[in-house]
């Protein structure tokens, strides 16, 4: 089975491309399940207009399917509750001058 701790690393490869920082630093994943070889994730977009956000879940979907042991991803986007800057890590928060 594969540990929720594998697919944030990997999901930290997952650059948002226009703010430019990694979608678990910029807290749009909301959830993670793992069962036996299933993953399902549900995330958000920090704005739900965004024009890239089909493009941001197939991202997620690709990093995904290079975890070994997965055999079956659903990516789920939400929007409630809504992002805000509060859902950023420290480190994203200093980047983007918020902190």
């Amino acid at each position: 089975m594969v540990s929720e701790q594998a697919i944030i690393r990997e999901l930290k490869k997952v650059i948002d491309p226009e703010i430019g920082i990694n979608v678990i630093d910029l807290g749009l994943i909301y959830d993670i399940s793992v069962s036996n070889d299933a993953v399902s994730i549900k995330m958000t977009v920090t704005n739900p207009y965004c024009p890239l956000q089909e493009h941001l879940k197939q991202l997620v979907e690709n990093a995904l399917s290079s975890i070994r042991g997965i055999k079956e991803a659903s990516v789920e986007l939400v929007f409630d509750p809504p992002w805000t800057p509060e859902r950023l890590s420290p480190k994203a928060k200093k980047e983007l001058g918020f902190g």
